[in-house]
């Protein structure tokens, strides 16, 4: 704290003015986090007053109560929902992250006949929204009898053009000579890949971790078109359900609310925890 009052005591007006715009426009930005987690611990009346407000008047649990126990009793329960969640995004980052380093190591490092090709086709993909390749990925899980298994949830976001071209960029940055030195010492190429490449890639792996992380943990289109068998569902499949559900529209506002917020949370403590190597991936890959 005393150090923190010295360098506020040392600021220039212009300095003191800006902290304090900073301050405000974080305060405003925070604003729908308060929201979402007030809103998990509204009982039922307070979630359709209007206008909406920010704060509980009268915080309780039973949103979360109703969320864990009630559905468990008649149909699925809701941990089984959030099994399958936490299962199929560390398998998904586990899979991204191996198969996007080695591709990223290759062709940053390596020299093959159709490099540019394979590159060139890595920057198209960048274009392409999820939903123009719904129906080839619907036929491939389809064609691998991978319906209603965890690789059915995973196959179709192994391959990532975002993660390559991050790592890609990043692992450029690498000195060759440091390489050639290496392998003069008689280290493999795996060698080479696990012990240098992949500790100095850290930081834009430590990013790709979280975009993958946000984009499955959120994902409704594996349980939509892959899953027809209810206990191989996810969480935000399970919340879609409760809001837009004709019987639960009204009685399910409540435990979306609270699944809401649990599906809200896991992103934010990752990104508060890895947000250094995120600003450490922009300024290394050249990514403004």
């Amino acid at each position: 704290m005393g150090t923190i009052a010295k360098q506020l005591r040392k600021m220039t007006p212009f300095e003191t003015l800006l902290l304090m715009g900073l301050l405000l426009l974080a305060a405003f930005m925070s604003l729908p986090i308060v929201f979402i987690a007030n809103h998990a611990f509204k009982p039922f009346h307070e979630l359709f007053l209007f206008p909406p407000t920010f704060l509980a008047k009268e915080p309780t649990l039973t949103n979360f109560y109703d969320l864990f126990l009630r559905p468990g009793a008649t149909i699925v329960p809701f941990s089984r929902y959030l099994y399958n969640s936490v299962l199929v995004s560390a398998l998904a980052m586990a899979a991204v992250i191996l198969s996007s380093c080695m591709a990223a190591y290759v062709l940053s490092k390596l020299k093959f006949g159709p490099k540019r090709i394979v590159m060139g086709a890595i920057m198209l993909a960048l274009m392409y929204a999820a939903e123009t390749v719904a129906i080839p990925r619907y036929l491939i899980i389809g064609w691998l009898n991978l319906n209603n298994t965890y690789f059915g949830h995973v196959l179709p976001v192994v391959a990532s053009p975002v993660a390559v071209f991050l790592i890609k960029q990043f692992i450029d940055q690498i000195p060759n000579e440091l390489l050639e030195a290496a392998k003069i010492d008689g280290a493999s190429e795996f060698r080479v890949f696990a012990r240098i490449i992949v500790p100095l890639a850290m930081p834009a792996i430590a990013t790709i971790s979280i975009i993958t992380f946000q984009g499955v943990w959120g994902d409704t289109s594996a349980s939509t078109l892959f899953m027809q068998d209810e206990t191989m569902k996810t969480l935000p499949y399970y919340m879609m359900t409760l809001t837009s559900g004709a019987a639960n529209t009204v009685a399910g506002q409540g435990m979306a609310a609270a699944a809401g917020l649990l599906l809200f949370l896991p992103n934010l403590i990752i990104f508060l925890l890895a947000q250094r190597r995120i600003m450490e991936t922009m300024v290394h890959s050249g990514v403004k």
